[in-house]
This record gives C-alpha cells, structure tokens and sequence, in this order.
C-alpha cells in the first residue's frame, strides 16, 4: 500500500527545501512533488508542502 507524507515549511528558503528533502529521503520517503502558497504582494512564496510516498506492507 502507498502511504505519502506531507510536509509544511513555514519559511521558504533553498536550504530549508534541501534539508527537508535530505532528511526525509534519508529515512526512506521518496519525493513525490512540491506545491507552493503565494502571497498577492509577493514574488516569493510564503508556504511551501513538500510531499512524499514509501510503499508500506500491510499487516495481516
């Protein structure tokens, strides 16, 4: 069964992204896409959810 994990990051930042993509993908959840949140007044994005997906068995 495919399970997937949706992160919220709060602060929008190419590190914030990689250390959130390197943590997660370093205990086995593959990166499945990115959406962003965006402010009318802004060019940059004021939320980022980075999503997720590992294959889990089920327990019978």
């Amino acid at each position: 069964m495919l399970i997937y994990k949706v992160v919220e990051l709060g602060t929008v930042t190419e590190e914030a992204i990689e250390d959130t993509l390197n943590e997660w993908t370093a205990k086995g959840w593959r990166f499945d896409g990115m959406q962003f949140a965006m402010r009318e007044s802004s060019r940059r994005p004021s939320m980022a959810f980075i999503l997720f997906n590992r294959e889990e068995h089920e327990r019978t």
